[in-house]
């Protein structure tokens, strides 16, 4: 099993520090796919707003694109630094 660097983001006086970067991007893509539904279901709701819902059902279909390519880049990367990328089931 390999140790990746943690990330960390300087925001004035506090540390922002991301450890597992492929789990945090796979969760924060995770938050922007239930967004993009969610804010599409509301605009639904009136006729004026149905081209802007189709839109972010169309934005929250691309992210679903994207959730495996996150899972991939992960388990390419570990096998790439040396792992045995074994562990790749337990992220999700």
């Amino acid at each position: 099993m390999t140790t990746q660097k943690a990330l960390t983001i300087e925001i004035g006086h506090e540390e922002l520090v991301i450890r597992r970067r492929y789990e945090a991007l796979s969760i924060a893509n995770d938050v922007l796919i239930a967004l993009w539904f969610l804010v599409g279901s509301v605009l639904f709701f009136w006729e004026s707003t149905t081209v802007a819902a189709t839109w972010c059902f169309l934005l929250g279909s691309i992210e679903f694109l994207v959730r495996p390519g996150i899972r991939l880049a992960r388990l390419v990367h570990i096998r790439r630094i040396g792992g045995s990328g074994m562990d790749s089931s337990t992220d999700f």
